[in-house]
C-alpha cells in the first residue's frame, strides 16, 4: 500500500491499489474511514458542482465483484487493525479507526448489490471484532431510497447499528438543479428522507459554499430551514445535521466559481438550524 501520509484534503480512491476499498482521513469522522467505492467507473446519477471525482460521468456502476470486495476489505482491515498501517500513513492525532463508509465515486445505492454489500461488510466487521465498535455509514444523495433494494439495504444497516448521511444541499427545485444537476421535486426529496430516517438512523449532510463570490441566497436558506422544521413537526427522527464547507478542489467545470465560506458564516447558520428546528448540528468548515 502507499506510504504517503493521508490528509483530509486527499481522498484519492486509487492510492491503496484496490478496486473497491480505500482509506481516508476524514475531518468529519475525526479519524480513519475505510471507504467502499461501489462506483469504480466514476459514474453517478447526479453531478454536484463541488464534486472532486475526476472524469465524472452520468450513469450507474458495473456489476460488483462481491468476492473481490470482501477480500479487499479483509486485507485493508488486517493492515489497519493488526499491522502498522496507522504508523505508516496517518498523522498521529488521527490514528483511530472510526468507520466503514459506503461512499466513493458515485451514488452507492445505485448498485443493485447494495443490500448484499451491507451484509458482507457486517460479516467482515464481525470477524475482526469491530461490529458495534466502529460505525457503518452510508453517504448517499438519497435519490433512490424509494427503491426496494435500497430499503432492504437500509434495514440491514439498521440491524448492524449503521447510520445514513443523506445529502441535502438545497431544498428548492431550482437549487437542486443548480448545485446537484438533478431534476427532483422537493416533495420527493422529503419523502425519501422520511423513508430513510424511518429505516435507519439518519443525519442530513449539507455542503455550503460561495458561488461567484456569493453565499447561498436567503430564499434557499429559508426553504432549507422550512423543510427541516417540517420534518421536526412531523416527527421524522433525524439525528441532526452535518454542515460542511469545501475541503477538496472540485473537478467540475464550475470549480473556478466556487469558494469557501467563512467559519463564522457556517457557525451562524448552524445556530439558525438549532434555534428553528431544535436539531444537533456539527460543522466542518
Amino acid at each position: 500500500m502507499s506510504e504517503q501520509t493521508l490528509t483530509t484534503r486527499n481522498h484519492d480512491r486509487n492510492r491503496a491499489g484496490m478496486t473497491y476499498v480505500y482509506p481516508v482521513v476524514s475531518r468529519r469522522a475525526g479519524g480513519v474511514s475505510v471507504g467502499v467505492n461501489l462506483n469504480p467507473n466514476n459514474a453517478c446519477n447526479w453531478r454536484c458542482i463541488y464534486c472532486q471525482v475526476p472524469d465524472l460521468a452520468r450513469g450507474g456502476p458495473p456489476p460488483i465483484d462481491l468476492r473481490l470486495l470482501e477480500a479487499e476489505l479483509r486485507r485493508m482491515l488486517t493492515d489497519i487493525v493488526q499491522g502498522d498501517f496507522m504508523a505508516r500513513n496517518v498523522p498521529a492525532e488521527m490514528r483511530r479507526l472510526n468507520d466503514v463508509a459506503l461512499s466513493g465515486n458515485g451514488e452507492p445505492t445505485s448498485a443493485v448489490e447494495f443490500a448484499e454489500v451491507v451484509s458482507l461488510i457486517g460479516r467482515v466487521l464481525a470477524e475482526f471484532g469491530l461490529l458495534g465498535k466502529i460505525k457503518l455509514v452510508l453517504i448517499t444523495n438519497g435519490s433512490l431510497v424509494h427503491k426496494p433494494h435500497v430499503q432492504e439495504g437500509l434495514r440491514r444497516m439498521q440491524a448492524l447499528g449503521g447510520e445514513v448521511w443523506f445529502k441535502l444541499d438545497r431544498a428548492t427545485r431550482e437549487g437542486i438543479r443548480q448545485i446537484n444537476n438533478a431534476e427532483l421535486e422537493p416533495e420527493r426529496v422529503y419523502a425519501n428522507l422520511k423513508t430513510a430516517a424511518g429505516l435507519c438512523p439518519t443525519w442530513l449532510q449539507t455542503c455550503l459554499f460561495t458561488l461567484d463570490g456569493e453565499p447561498p441566497a436567503e430564499a434557499e436558506l429559508a426553504a432549507y430551514l422550512d423543510l427541516l422544521a417540517r420534518a421536526k413537526a412531523e416527527g421524522v427522527p433525524l439525528h441532526g445535521v452535518l454542515l460542511y464547507g469545501l475541503a477538496r478542489p472540485s473537478t467540475q467545470p464550475e470549480a473556478g466559481r466556487l469558494g469557501r465560506l467563512p467559519k463564522a458564516w457556517l457557525g451562524a447558520f448552524a445556530d439558525r438550524i438549532r434555534q428553528r428546528c431544535g436539531l444537533t448540528v456539527k460543522t466542518s468548515p
